[in-house]
């Protein structure tokens, strides 16, 4: 457990950009001590009070989805050399799990999600924040693998709901995001130079 107040990095950009690959990559230039990952898709708003056709017309790229109160109170709890218990999502029945994960604090806290610099909010407990910056068209394809596999889902309901609310909520939501960044990492976790510029960064911060 750290002594000192933990760094936090907020790591953002649209879905499929690399956000993931941009912190795996950094997490490996560190040991698992030193490295906590909180993302806000672990974050969408518990919707148990739904019923299941309901919670299909869900909006999962519009800010309201998130329950950033719960985030932004993680955070500080974090900052403040406390445990939290981190929700699990269930991506199947579209509603919060009833299990959770117990997350100790550690030295670099690193937040990831499409929307986390939407939220002045969160912005203000970040020490750095990242943009991950991907074409489009490289964007609908990870996220069309990653839905399939990972997650279930159709090609067809994949393919529907970038039409109807992903690439609207990017455009209306996501990219604006970007002026708040203080880096821009292009085409995501292939940008080895940006990744080891961020690694000799957190190093700097640390040694101190």
């Amino acid at each position: 457990m750290p002594t000192n107040k933990p760094v936090v990095i907020g790591v953002a950009g649209g879905s499929g950009s690399g956000k993931t690959s941009v912190t795996r990559s950094i997490c490996r230039r560190f040991s698992d001590k030193t490295i906590l990952v909180i993302e806000q898709d672990y974050y969408y708003k518990d919707q148990s009070h739904l019923t299941f056709d309901q919670r299909l017309q869900t909006n999962y790229d519009h800010p309201l989805a998130f329950d950033n109160d719960l985030l932004v109170r993680h955070l500080k709890d974090l900052i403040a050399l406390k445990p939290i218990k981190k929700p699990v999502y269930n991506y199947k029945l579209h509603t919060r799990s009833e299990k959770v994960i117990n997350v100790e604090p550690k030295q670099v806290i690193i937040v990831e999600g499409i929307l986390i610099l939407e939220d002045p909010k969160l912005v203000e407990l970040m020490d750095i924040k990242v943009f991950v910056d991907t074409d489009a068209d490289l964007r609908i394809i990870r996220r069309l693998t990653r839905d399939i596999k990972d997650r279930g889902r159709s090609l067809d309901s994949v393919i529907n709901q970038y039409i109807h609310s992903v690439r609207p909520m990017h455009l209306q939501f996501v990219e604006s995001t970007k002026r708040y960044a203080d880096i821009i990492i292009p085409e995501g976790g292939e940008n080895h130079v940006a990744i080891d510029l961020m690694a000799t960064k957190i190093a700097q911060i640390l040694s101190k």
